[in-house]
């Protein structure tokens, strides 16, 4: 597949995006820049940049799929509201094997309650 413009609006939207956005959202943006995009086209060029490791899935506990840059990083998940939060400091060492098998990538997720909904207990 050719890298078309619809393929680069989605993958900016992503890329510059400081948010966990799901594929609608993806689409309400997107529409900002090609007035005529569907969301169909959304969810192929989703599926092309991920199967071409171009951006990451993060699938929250109901199972909705959120998108998000591919730079190594780490998240924490609210256990209530479903927010996504990026975690750029946590210094964990992850070995090259384990148990004679090759490491080739890892995700960490922590899961727990952000600070607004413990506010509302």
């Amino acid at each position: 597949m050719k890298n078309t413009k619809q393929r680069q609006i989605i993958l900016s939207i992503i890329n510059n995006s400081n948010e966990h956005l799901d594929a609608y959202e993806i689409y309400e943006r997107a529409k900002e820049n090609i007035k005529n995009i569907s969301l169909g086209t959304i969810y192929r060029n989703l599926n092309y940049l991920y199967n071409n490791n171009m951006i990451n899935i993060i699938s929250d506990k109901k199972d909705k799929m959120h998108y998000d840059k591919k730079e190594k990083h780490h998240h924490f998940i609210c256990q209530r509201c479903q927010k996504i939060i990026d975690i750029h400091d946590l210094n964990i060492k992850i070995p090259k094997t384990i148990a004679n098998n090759s490491v080739t990538d890892y995700k960490i997720i922590i899961e727990g309650i952000c600070e607004e909904c413990q506010k509302e207990d």
